[in-house]
């Protein structure tokens, strides 16, 4: 039943003519090089003010997910490698803030899944 449905909407996506870019999902390795190489790219951590004031990933922004949609253009560049974090593997945020950017536009979009957690269990650190 769920099959059917999803089907539905990417057919009715398509026959509006709005492209459905793929999920990309990143991993720490891969950050870490797009760092290392002093690729160009905008860190966002979706999770709320006080948890990215509890700490994040060095050199995140904050862009909460409820405030994705009215903060974007402000903050982000629909030419530029974007990367999202949340909390963990477990955590959606990410996920959602993903595929509402890509359907924002912003093509470069990456989905980083190990989010807070996976970076601090490599021994990395958060800043304040």
């Amino acid at each position: 039943m769920h099959a059917y449905i999803l089907n539905n909407l990417i057919l009715s996506y398509r026959l509006r003519g709005v492209s459905m870019k793929k999920l990309t999902f990143i991993t720490i390795e891969r950050l870490l090089e797009m760092n290392a190489n002093d690729e160009k790219f905008t860190l966002v951590d979706v999770l709320s003010e006080e948890s990215y004031k509890d700490g994040h990933i060095p050199g995140a922004i904050n862009i909460p997910l409820g405030n994705l949609e009215s903060l974007a253009e402000r903050y982000l560049d629909r030419k530029d490698t974007i990367v999202v974090y949340c909390g963990s593997y477990s955590c959606q945020a990410s996920t959602k803030a993903t595929r509402k950017l890509l359907e924002m536009g912003y093509e470069n979009t990456l989905d980083f899944k190990a989010g807070k957690r996976g970076w601090q269990h490599t021994g990395l650190g958060l800043e304040k």
